[in-house]
């Protein structure tokens, strides 16, 4: 207990306690996720309002090729020694750690997870562990275009490729940086490749680029992409405020007045985008609502940043070291507890925008896109 309360930044620790008593086994409880029964699912994964999670995020660094405004503050972050970060080591230690207990999805991101040299050598890795179903990764495509063959090769199966505008020139305002060519190069290279969907990820601000948001529909006219537009989020040092906030509701409306027969397409039961497609039309788009309409009733993530922290709320703020605990050299079991220990002190969702807006939690480009 007292290696949990250390670990813990902040608020009172609920002990987990897994079953492993061979004289008095226990059957473990079966919990629906992914929309059936599936197999019996470790405890430590499953939190008090029973949801069951089975899909981790691993930000492999804090470091960045771009500056976008709402990830990261004009004037920079202060990077985390390299030493304090995870090791390759560790990130496959506690991967193999969470697939064992459940966990069948991992993505991979950052920072930029591209600026890692040994990022292939991790997709193959982690792809080879029995139990994970897809090894995917959030980009912002800058070099993608170099690496996409030899990540699919090794294993990769998802791409999602950030990109807020259609503009070259609002692009480098965006992102402070120039490069929207090789970002456009890459999304065309991951179709080349055989990645499909590619899933774009563009958030929508008020006074940026809402005026583009039916270019971005026209875009999935003749292209096998995915394009995902996403709520205004606030975290540390992005400047969020409500005048450029633009909600779902007010997206899709727009929409229908160009596109009046655009329908709507199934989503499972842990997806975090609202699905439709334009007849005809050979892609899709989406809506990551987390801020009009959350779904935090069926989230089934968690996240691992690259010091090491375990996250199990992306707007959350309590955070507990497991990079600490491994240099501490607990065994694999006392992970367990501190990992559980933390799931099950999850919320039921998330504080509300405004809320949000006021409390301290890291930037983006800490936490991992």
């Amino acid at each position: 207990m007292a290696l949990l309360s250390r670990l813990f930044r902040t608020a009172p620790v609920v002990r987990c306690v897994r079953n492993v008593c061979a004289a008095h086994p226990v059957e473990e409880p079966k919990v629906l996720f992914n929309g059936k029964e599936d197999r019996p699912f470790s405890d430590f994964l499953v939190d008090t309002h029973q949801r069951a999670h089975t899909y981790l995020r691993i930000s492999l660094t804090e470091r960045c090729n771009l500056r976008c405004q709402y990830c990261m503050p004009e004037e920079g972050v202060e990077l985390t020694p390299h030493k304090q970060l995870l090791s390759t080591e560790e990130v496959i230690r506690l991967a193999r750690l969470f697939v064992g207990e459940g966990v069948n999805k991992i993505r991979l991101t950052g920072g930029e997870p591209l600026v890692r040299p040994d990022l292939v050598e991790i997709v193959r890795e982690l792809s080879s562990i029995p139990g994970l179903d897809t090894v995917s990764m959030t980009t912002n495509g800058l070099t993608l275009w170099r690496h996409a063959a030899a990540l699919k090769e090794a294993g990769l199966k998802q791409v999602n490729i950030s990109l807020d505008t259609l503009q070259p020139a609002k692009f480098e305002f965006v992102t402070r940086r120039k490069g929207w060519d090789r970002v456009v190069r890459s999304l065309n290279e991951c179709i080349s490749v055989g990645f499909e969907p590619v899933k774009v990820n563009c958030v929508v601000m008020n006074g940026l680029n809402e005026d583009e948001i039916l270019d971005f529909v026209a875009f999935t006219e003749d292209k096998a992409v995915d394009i995902r537009f996403i709520e205004y989020m606030p975290f540390d040092g992005n400047r969020w405020n409500s005048k450029k906030f633009l909600s779902y509701a007010d997206m899709l409306a727009s929409i229908r007045q160009r596109w009046p027969d655009l329908e709507t397409l199934p989503n499972s039961a842990n997806d975090t985008s609202k699905a439709y497609r334009v007849p005809g039309f050979v892609g899709q788009i989406g809506f990551i609502t987390s801020m009009s309409e959350h779904f935090c009733g069926t989230c089934n993530r968690i996240r691992l940043t690259a010091d090491g922290n375990f996250k199990v709320c992306l707007f959350g703020n309590t955070e507990v070291s497991l990079r600490d605990a491994m240099r501490d050299g607990v065994s694999d079991e006392e992970l367990l507890e501190v990992i559980g220990a933390a799931v099950k002190r999850k919320k039921a969702r998330h504080a509300g925008m405004l809320n949000i807006a006021k409390m301290k939690n890291r930037p983006m480009i800490l936490i991992g896109g």
